[in-house]
């Protein structure tokens, strides 16, 4: 993603920006899917944007690290836009059977407090914890195949449900191993 981030940065594209277009692309695409759930084909679009939002996070960190334009600003809204992305994109699934609103509702919150957990570390004076075993990038794969079986067959079978609480159990493991981890960083971990 170099020469594309170069070229940008020649064009004075900033990292914000990029952070900025991934984010109302996320919310743009969820809210269309959230209106238009009953047509099961428009899912397709979701594992598309899906590729393209982790290319603009790519972009993103090379115009901010390699190009100087790293900044307090961009680090929070960084933070803050893939949790409100991460809202937007799994949103339209409690519009398909077999899921239901609050199942998402709850996988939706575990995997925000997953990220606000990571970012404990750097809270703490460490690094960003990115221990799984679900992290954004799993969820994206996750999210990715639903959407391709509804695009591709309509509906979900009935035994679906359970991807909902397969996630919830793995976001509650990703949690505990992030606030383990920036704890025993900190050496402040009790047992």
């Amino acid at each position: 993603m170099r020469p594309v981030a170069a070229r940008l940065y020649e064009a004075g594209v900033t990292a914000n920006q990029v952070t900025w277009t991934s984010l109302g692309g996320s919310v743009l695409v969820g809210a269309l899917l959230c209106r238009f759930a009953v047509h099961s084909p428009l899912f397709a679009i979701l594992p598309a944007w899906l590729a393209a939002r982790t290319a603009f996070a790519a972009i993103d960190g090379t115009l901010a690290i390699e190009f100087g334009q790293k900044s307090r600003l961009g680090s929070v809204l960084n933070e803050a836009g893939d949790v409100v992305s991460e809202i937007a994109l799994f949103s339209p699934l409690a519009f398909v059977a077999p899921f239901s609103g609050p199942s998402i509702a709850v996988a939706v919150c575990f995997a925000a407090m997953s990220e606000f957990v990571g970012m404990a570390g750097a809270l703490l004076s460490g690094p960003r914890r990115l221990e799984g075993p679900l992290g954004k990038a799993d969820r994206s794969i996750v999210l990715s195949l639903v959407a391709i079986a509804i695009a591709a067959y309509g509906r979900l079978p009935e035994g679906a449900w359970g991807i909902v609480p397969a996630l919830c159990v793995g976001l509650v493991i990703t949690i505990w191993n992030r606030l383990r981890f920036a704890l025993a960083e900190r050496g402040s971990f009790a047992r």
